[in-house]
C-alpha cells in the first residue's frame, strides 16, 4: 500500500474507493481518496475493495472536467438550427431571437437544466461568457447584475462551480453602434461595463472573471479598460478571437492588422488570457499568441456545426499556446466528444494519425481547462486539490473490452457522456449511478425551460 496524506487541518467528511483512476499518468486499479473541507486530502493506492463506509466508484475516475466555454442560452437552439442551410451569420439571427426572449427568471431555468447536462456529462466546472447584460431594448434592470447573478445562483443550483466572464460587448462592428438585438448586451462603453461588472460577488462555487466579445466589438481605444479590470482583479481574461474570415477582412480594413496584432497592440495576451476558437490565424498570430502564453479554448463541434472551419490546434500548443475545450453553443454537452474531435479533425487536415495522447487530451479537458477559469490547482486527483471527480463506466457498449490499462484511451476516443455514472464536486455526489442528485429530472426541466422560451 502506498500512502499520500497532505494535513488540511480539518476532519475527513468523505471516502471514495476508486476501482481504476486517472493518475495523470497512468491508470492506477484500487485507490481511495479522502476528502476534507472540499478538497482532496489523501490517496491511497493498492486498495483491492471499498474500505468500510467508501464510497464506491466503479469505472475510471478522472478528474472533474472544465467546460471552458459556453453560451447557457445557446442550450435553446439546438436541434431549432438544425433546418435549413446557411452560415455562421444566418445562425446567428436565430440565436438573436431566443436571446430576446430571456428573463432573469427563465434565464435560470434555462441555465440550471443545462449546468444539470454538464454535471451529467462529468462537467464540474463551467466558464459562462457572459453578455445577455440586460433587459430589450438596452434597458438596465434594478438590479444591474440580474442576468449574471440568475447564472451563478443557476450553476449552483446544478451543483457545479462557475467562473462567470461577465463579457464586454460595446459594438455591431467595427465602427458600428450596436443593432436593435445587441442592445442587450452593450454598456455603451467600456467603463460604464467595469462598473457594473465590479458589482458582480463571487463565493465558493463561483468566480468572476472577465471577456472581450470581439474586437469587433470592443473598440481598440476601450481594450485597455477590460485588461486594467482583469489585470487588477488577477481575474482570467477570455476573448472570441478569429473565429470568422468576415471578422479578420474587417479589422485589416479598419486596422491594417489581424485581430491577434491588435490585440497584442493592446495588451489583451497574456498567460491570463484565453483565445476563444483561434480559427483563422497566420503564422505571426500563432507566434504572437504562443510566445505570451495565451491560451486557445477548442471548440469542435460548435466550430464544425457552425462551418466556421479548423482551426491550427497542434501547430498553437507547438507555439506554447495552453488547449483547453468547450462545448460553446451546445450542439452537444460532451467534453469527450470535444477531446477526440480535435485528435480527430487534426487527422483529416494533416492526414496524420497521433497528434494528441488521450494523456495530454485528458489534460486539455481537466487541468489547463480549469487554469483557463482561474482554477490552477483543479484538475488532478492529488492532495490539496479540489475534490472534484467524474467517474466513465468501463462496462458500456462503447467502452467495454479494452484492457484496464488503455481504460484512457477507451474514454477519450470512444465514451461519451452518456458512459459518466458519478460527478463528485467539492467532495459532494453530484450525480451518483447516472441521476442528478439536486435536478430530479433534468431532461423534463431541460423540455419545460426552452419550452418558456418558444411558447
Amino acid at each position: 500500500m502506498q500512502l499520500t496524506v497532505r494535513p488540511t487541518g480539518t476532519p475527513v467528511t468523505a471516502t471514495y474507493w476508486m476501482s481504476h483512476a486517472w493518475l495523470g499518468t497512468h491508470v492506477e486499479p484500487g485507490v481511495t481518496l479522502d476528502v476534507a473541507g472540499g478538497r482532496i486530502a489523501g490517496v491511497r493506492t493498492g486498495i483491492d475493495a471499498p474500505p468500510p463506509g467508501a464510497t464506491a466508484l466503479r469505472g475510471l475516475t478522472l478528474p472533474g472536467l472544465a467546460n471552458t466555454h459556453s453560451h447557457a442560452f445557446h442550450r435553446a437552439l439546438r436541434s431549432t438550427v438544425q433546418v435549413g442551410s446557411g452560415t455562421f451569420w444566418t445562425w446567428r439571427e436565430l440565436m438573436y431571437r431566443a436571446a430576446s426572449r430571456l428573463t432573469p427568471d427563465t434565464y435560470f431555468d434555462l441555465a440550471r437544466a443545462t449546468y444539470a447536462e454538464m454535471a451529467l456529462a462529468g462537467i464540474t466546472s463551467v466558464g459562462e461568457f457572459h453578455y445577455l447584460h440586460h433587459a430589450p431594448g438596452g434597458t438596465p434592470y434594478d438590479n444591474p447584475n440580474a442576468m449574471g447573478e440568475a447564472l451563478i445562483a443557476a450553476a449552483d443550483a446544478a451543483g457545479i462551480r462557475i467562473t462567470l466572464l461577465d463579457t464586454a460587448y460595446l459594438a455591431a462592428g467595427f465602427g458600428e453602434r450596436p443593432n436593435r438585438h445587441q442592445l442587450r448586451f452593450s454598456d455603451t462603453t467600456a467603463d460604464a461595463w467595469a462598473e457594473r461588472a465590479s458589482l458582480l460577488k463571487g463565493g465558493d462555487h463561483a468566480l468572476i472573471g472577465a471577456a472581450i466579445h470581439s474586437v469587433r466589438a470592443v473598440p481598440a481605444g476601450q481594450l485597455a479598460t477590460v485588461v486594467r479590470w482583469a489585470e487588477e482583479r488577477g481575474a482570467p481574461l477570455h476573448v472570441h478571437l478569429s473565429e470568422q474570415t468576415a471578422e479578420n477582412d474587417a479589422c485589416l480594413t479598419a486596422h491594417g492588422r489581424t485581430p491577434t496584432r491588435l490585440l497584442a497592440d493592446h495588451g489583451v495576451l497574456g498567460p491570463r488570457t484565453t483565445g476563444i476558437h483561434n480559427t483563422h490565424l497566420t503564422a505571426e498570430d500563432i507566434e504572437l499568441l504562443g510566445n505570451s502564453g495565451t491560451g486557445t479554448c477548442m471548440c469542435p463541434t460548435t466550430e464544425r456545426d457552425l462551418a466556421d472551419g479548423i482551426g491550427p490546434a497542434a501547430a498553437l500548443q507547438r507555439a506554447g499556446s495552453p488547449l483547453s475545450l468547450g462545448s460553446d453553443s451546445h450542439a452537444v454537452i460532451d467534453l469527450f466528444e470535444e477531446a477526440r474531435a480535435m485528435e480527430l479533425n487534426e487527422r483529416l487536415r494533416t492526414h496524420v494519425r497521433g497528434h494528441w495522447t488521450a494523456a495530454a487530451l485528458l489534460r486539455a479537458a481537466s487541468a489547463d481547462g480549469h487554469a483557463a477559469l482561474g482554477r490552477p490547482d483543479a484538475g488532478t486527483l492529488e492532495p490539496g486539490a479540489p475534490a472534484d471527480l467524474t467517474t466513465v463506466a468501463l462496462d458500456s457498449v462503447r467502452t467495454a473490452g479494452p484492457a484496464p490499462r488503455l481504460a484512457a484511451e477507451a474514454a477519450v476516443f470512444a465514451a461519451s457522456a452518456a458512459d459518466v455514472r458519478h460527478t463528485v464536486v467539492a467532495g459532494r455526489h453530484v450525480v451518483r449511478d447516472g441521476r442528478h442528485t439536486l435536478v430530479e429530472d433534468v431532461p423534463s426541466a431541460l423540455a419545460e425551460a426552452i419550452a418558456a422560451l418558444h411558447g
